[in-house]
């Protein structure tokens, strides 16, 4: 059995380039799938946050035109209300990494308010990719990568092979004008070598212990390669 970190957003909203903050939180299926994935092997999840609050959800995760069905959201939401480590988080300062095995981003858009510029989770990612264990990060949570910079602008993660939420989905949920910035744009600046599969369909990029998955149907497939990984 192992033992994952899980790393979520503690965000219950975005700040728009308006200055409108739009409620948002957590993608469900971004956590449901590899839990479910994660746990039903056997391993263990401990949930972290920003200063350990209760992460929420984004309601529009689950609903049936974005979760795939109504069954498939009736089915997500059974999940998350059944586990209990989403209830009981730790805080990003308090996490110990050399008592996990691997360490894990679900997205969501909550991620580009507060994870993008949390030191604490950008402190935690190099030590994560200093480690040589499994670390996956999947649809917008690559935004926590920016966080991982010093103070000359540098970083471990640059020139790494990655994906993420692209541009052309950011426009197609309606937020590809109104953002203050893309992480499409803000990953290929950082640098890295950024890819994008085809709209909305599962892509993933491993690049040595880094394993990225460009958007929510990318989470489940990423979650199998990370167990793959830890056996």
């Amino acid at each position: 059995m192992a033992k994952i970190l899980c790393v979520l957003t503690g965000a219950s909203y975005w700040t728009l380039k308006d200055g409108h903050r739009h409620p948002t939180g957590y993608w469900a299926e971004e956590f449901v799938a590899p839990y479910t994935v994660f746990t039903e092997a056997g391993h263990e999840v401990t949930v972290a946050t920003p200063r350990g609050v209760v992460p929420v959800v984004d309601t529009m995760s689950l609903e049936p035109r974005m979760a795939g069905g109504e069954d498939n959201a009736l089915r997500q939401e059974a999940v998350i209300e059944s586990a209990d480590e989403l209830r009981h988080p730790i805080s990003l300062k308090e996490v110990r990494l050399e008592d996990y095995d691997a360490v894990y981003y679900p997205g969501g858009h909550g991620p580009m308010e507060d994870l993008s510029v949390d030191p604490d989770s950008g402190a935690l990612l190099r030590k994560a990719l200093a480690s040589g264990n499994p670390l996956g990060i999947v649809c917008h949570a690559p935004a926590a990568l920016l966080a991982t910079r010093d103070a000359n602008g540098d970083t471990p993660f640059a020139n790494y092979r990655v994906t993420g939420f692209c541009n052309e989905e950011e426009a197609g949920v309606g937020f590809a004008d109104k953002a203050k910035w893309l992480l499409e744009d803000e990953l290929k600046k950082l640098p890295t070598h950024y890819s994008r599969g085809p709209a909305w369909e599962p892509y993933t990029v491993v690049d040595r212990t880094l394993f990225t998955g460009q958007n929510p149907a990318s989470s489940g497939p990423l979650a199998k390669e990370l167990v793959e990984a830890l056996s």
